[in-house]
């Protein structure tokens, strides 16, 4: 088990995986694993400092979540976030209630005395709070080193012991200097450096893989998606090239001329392709359902059945790799601790039991943007590096309800009218995703002094960072008015074309 410099105990935030980001962004390698982490693997990792994550629970109610008690003694600094921070007034002595008032949003931070914490952090600088419970009473033996306006015990410390909690969450964005917080505690206080880049995750990866695969074969799915281009270049600097099979499954749920650009990619990275034109078995499998749950299944089982059948064209195929990302994750299964299910991603939680070969998933750990880093690193072009993100279930879950041909046309059709228009004007680069999504839904319309009673798309553009959240786009109506215009006019079958102007939350960025 290698060395973790700062080590992560989930308590089933959605924010918890923001924690290591940003600490890696400082060039400290930090990993998340569950709470209920053993201490003997967690002393196998041999951490410098302990960070406790923000979490949905209450820290006095009946089955709480609490680490392993062993963390306490074994001398490190610690640092407890919002569940955290009641987590360690708790265990030391303090008393944690229900707040009169639950406090979300912005607030600001007083500081009241010098911490190593707050080392070059200015008075007064707004931080991110969101908790329904409050420390009623501090720990002796801790202080007061913030407070803000609703929160007396905004921040804590234990310098002797270096024992740090903090009621608001650092990791956020709208917390302004989050990123300098837990930077100090991570390099000033538990004394890490700042040696951890793409260039030394790639070289680890590429160790991980050798020892992990050994001589035996890897098959790499892959969609011609950033994600898995990634993937399969970083196999292809680890392995031989006899070692690495990597698949293309055309499964009729592509966007328009995307096999024939999937194949030309792989020609130019001068990495073997085997392409399987699976378009039937998927669309007959997927007849007659409408259920989001049950599309992503399918298609996961299908593809691994597909998967299994050309690895048995191969003599020792025991690996599968998959360009599964930290978000497919936390929103298909709690891996890393009681984070709640929001969707199962057809590589994650879509995998069948029966599935006999052995998972190799490098990016399992870091975001989309960070994958496009290592991408650039492993010499991947831009224009591929730049590609929005495309879900492993295609289009089935773009198109509302039953997935045919006739719905897949006007799909099709629709996307690749905005993405030409986006490009055009130049806002391709400009927003992190751009997709249209079949509503099958009709509405009355008049063309041509005729009534029509067509199909409406909808038109969904989002800004983010990491995929975690995400808000709609500003795009200017000029824009939005030609890719009504040509979708309306061009493709038969459509006569409505509305906007999606929701987030995330509350809403996920993909449809279904």
């Amino acid at each position: 088990m290698k060395h973790v410099p700062i080590l992560v105990l989930d308590f089933g935030s959605q924010y918890t995986q923001l924690i290591a980001r940003k600490l890696r962004e400082s060039g400290v390698y930090t990993e998340v694993v569950p709470y209920r982490e053993s201490l003997e693997d967690i002393q196998a990792r041999t951490p410098k400092g302990i960070i406790l994550s923000g979490g949905p629970s209450s820290v006095y109610a009946e089955g709480a979540y609490h680490p392993d008690e062993g963390i306490w003694d074994l001398g490190l600094p610690i640092l407890g976030i919002c569940y955290g921070m009641q987590l360690i007034t708790q265990h030391f002595g303090g008393e944690v209630v229900a707040a009169d008032h639950h406090e979300y949003g912005k607030a600001r931070l007083k500081i009241e005395a010098e911490s190593g914490l707050f080392n070059g952090i200015a008075d007064e600088s707004i931080v991110w709070m969101s908790h329904g419970d409050r420390a009623e009473k501090i720990p002796e033996g801790f202080q007061v080193i913030g407070t803000s306006e609703n929160s007396p015990y905004a921040a804590i410390a234990d310098e002797a012991r270096q024992v740090y909690a903090i009621q608001f969450h650092a990791e956020v964005h709208h917390t302004k200097l989050g990123t300098a917080m837990l930077k100090n505690f991570a390099k000033y206080i538990c004394g890490c450096s700042s040696t951890w880049n793409m260039g030394s995750f790639a070289k680890e990866k590429i160790a991980e893989i050798q020892k992990q695969v050994g001589d035996r074969k890897v098959l790499c799915g892959v969609s011609g998606g950033v994600d898995s281009s990634v993937v399969a270049a970083l196999l292809h600097e680890a392995l031989p090239r006899e070692q690495l099979v990597c698949v293309f499954v055309d499964q009729g749920l592509l966007r328009k001329d995307e096999a024939q650009q999937v194949q030309e990619m792989f020609a130019l990275l001068d990495i073997p392709l085997i392409t399987i034109d699976a378009r039937e078995e998927f669309l007959e499998a997927l007849a007659g359902v409408t259920d989001p749950e049950r599309k992503r299944k399918i298609i996961g089982e299908k593809f691994i059945e597909v998967f299994d059948a050309e690895a048995s064209k191969h003599t020792d195929v025991s690996f599968l790799a998959q360009g599964t990302l930290y978000t497919d994750v936390i929103e298909s299964v709690s891996v890393k601790g009681p984070s709640k299910t929001i969707k199962s991603h057809h590589n994650v939680g879509g995998l069948p039991e029966w599935m006999t070969f052995e998972l190799v998933e490098p990016l399992r750990e870091i975001f989309k943007d960070e994958v496009r880093k290592l991408g650039l690193e492993l010499g991947l072009p831009k224009h591929m590096i730049g590609r929005h993100p495309f879900p492993g279930p295609g289009l089935a879950i773009r198109v509302m309800g039953e997935v045919n041909e006739t719905a897949l046309h006007l799909l099709r059709e629709s996307d690749a009218i905005m993405q030409e228009e986006l490009r055009a004007s130049g806002y391709y680069d400009k927003v992190w995703q751009a997709f249209t999504v079949l509503l099958n839904v009709s509405s009355v319309g008049v063309m041509g002094d005729n009534r029509t009673y067509d199909n409406t798309v909808a038109v969904r553009m989002v800004e983010s960072v990491d995929g975690m959240t995400a808000t709609f786009a500003h795009v200017p109506h000029d824009i939005l008015e030609n890719i009504s215009r040509r979708i309306i006019n061009e493709i038969d079958g459509i006569n409505r074309v509305v906007y999606d102007i929701s987030s995330k939350p509350p809403a996920t960025i993909e449809w279904e």
